[in-house]
């Protein structure tokens, strides 16, 4: 398939705007529903949308060798939009996701943590300047700092874990797998808290419930079609527009504008994760010159 960068380009574009309109919708509903029933509907969805994939293959197709994997990867993904949610719940929408934004910048300490992997020297800038901007978004004053922002850094630590657990499974085990069991695992994870702050659902919250749901998938869709028409050094920037996405329908809807400090803070985490994503890509490219060389030599 040719390269076709402003194709991939509008994907990405439709992901950031998919994924922003789902947290605004998050946000929304929030003030009648409670956040983990609302994680339980988004998860049920999921699961009943990837039934048919079940019932289609039989379930000799979720026989696996990596249960640990599994279990790590769907922990972390539960508790990333478990606690993101509670962040879009108190704080503004522009906030929660930025700082759930900051996962590339947690993914060398995830490797280190999960995968015993020394973090490389150039993976620590990135991370320190990143770091800068979070504190300015933080806002550590002498009243003290928002602890509803702590959560919202937390769905980025978290969405880290979930990460590397994606790439890590990817090797060996296909994607429909991998996303079953974060699903089913979510679900399980959900359950308990949901029966616990149960209440009745608001008729005109269920359209807004399926759209969250259903968002996950749209947005990994369209997040593939991006990466398959475009390089990831082209598409990874552009979910930043998220970012920008957000802050509108903020303001739009709740009148959250950031301040001069706020946004400078913004500046510096999308800087931030923006250096370690081509930091990323360079490593990856010259890895990949690397066993070219080799290749060449051994055969020649």
């Amino acid at each position: 398939m040719k390269e076709n960068t402003p194709k991939g380009v509008a994907y990405a574009v439709a992901t950031a705007v998919i994924a922003s309109t789902a947290a605004a919708s998050t946000k929304l509903i929030a003030v009648d529903v409670p956040v983990p029933m609302i994680v339980l509907v988004q998860y049920s969805i999921c699961l009943v949308v990837m039934l048919p994939w079940l019932l289609r293959n039989g379930s000799g197709v979720l026989k696996t060798q990596r249960p640990a994997a599994h279990l790590m990867r769907g922990l972390t993904g539960w508790l990333c939009f478990y606690v993101y949610y509670l962040a879009l719940a108190h704080i503004p929408l522009v906030d929660a996701t930025l700082l759930r934004n900051t996962g590339p910048l947690f993914v060398p300490l995830a490797i280190w943590l999960w995968l015993k992997v020394v973090i490389p020297r150039k993976s620590w800038g990135p991370m320190i300047l990143g770091f800068c901007g979070v504190l300015l978004i933080l806002r550590p004053q002498f009243n003290g700092i928002n602890p509803w922002h702590i959560v919202g850094l937390l769905s980025g630590f978290f969405l880290a874990f979930s990460m590397v657990g994606t790439r890590t499974l990817s090797t060996t085990e296909p994607s429909s797998l991998i996303l079953f069991y974060y699903f089913a695992i979510s679900f399980l994870c959900s359950l308990p808290l949901a029966i616990a702050n149960w209440q009745a659902i608001p008729l005109w919250t269920l359209p807004w419930l399926a759209y969250v749901g259903l968002s996950i998938f749209i947005t990994m869709w369209l997040y593939t079609q991006a990466y398959t028409w475009a390089k990831a050094t082209v598409v990874a920037p552009v979910n930043y527009l998220g970012v920008v996405f957000a802050g509108f329908l903020g303001w739009l809807m709740w009148g959250h504008v950031p301040d001069t400090v706020a946004l400078s803070g913004m500046v510096l985490v999308v800087g931030a994760g923006l250096l370690s994503i081509y930091l990323g890509a360079t490593a990856s490219r010259q890895k990949t010159g690397s066993s070219v060389s080799k290749q060449t030599v051994s055969s020649g």
